[in-house]
């Protein structure tokens, strides 16, 4: 990444008040497991979920914009306290992003969405803040200000998550908040 495009990360990244995520293929690597009763797994990352806990320490509203609806998620959002604002089986986002957009009442500019599929590019050309992961599709990739080095359910969402806050210089306080 050239100092120009560093730059002009960081003004965007500075900006940012809400952030708004996919599930499949950031929170996880995109794979679920069914057994034979149609029970579905899927694997999360722990440190994704400290990534959470900082955002929240930060006071950063969270989001999740879903195009598949899955217990599992469900469960996982429950248990990082990401209960308000979980919409699952929506392919078409951006409808939802309006409503999201319209209840916190900021601009697009001070939004960030993470995503890696066709389903996320009406989201990704809106906010202000663009993100994805390395095995994205390319047209996704033609819409993001960055792609994660890390993969989705392997620290993407951190790392993510991470960047944001030590942009901001909110990322040692939300640190030491979860610390005590």
């Amino acid at each position: 990444m050239s100092q120009d495009s560093k730059d002009i990360l960081e003004r965007k990244v500075q900006n940012i008040k809400l952030f708004i995520s996919d599930v499949d293929g950031v929170f996880t690597d995109g794979s679920f497991y069914v057994n034979g009763e149609g029970q579905e797994y899927k694997k999360f990352s722990a440190r994704d979920g400290l990534g959470i806990g900082l955002l929240k320490a930060a006071e950063i509203p969270i989001a999740i914009i879903s195009g598949k609806h899955s217990e599992a998620t469900t469960y996982r959002m429950e248990e990082l306290g990401i209960t308000e604002d979980v919409y699952q089986g929506r392919i078409q986002k951006i409808g939802i992003y309006q409503r999201i957009k319209e209840k916190y009442e900021f601009e697009d500019k001070e939004i960030a969405y993470i995503g890696d599929d066709l389903v996320d590019i009406p989201i990704l050309k809106k906010v202000g803040c663009s993100f994805t992961v390395p095995d994205a599709c390319e047209e996704v990739k033609s819409y993001c200000s960055y792609t994660t080095n890390k993969s989705g359910g392997d620290g993407a969402l951190r790392e993510v998550i991470e960047l944001i806050l030590k942009t901001q210089n909110e990322y040692i306080d939300a640190v030491d908040q979860i610390l005590g």
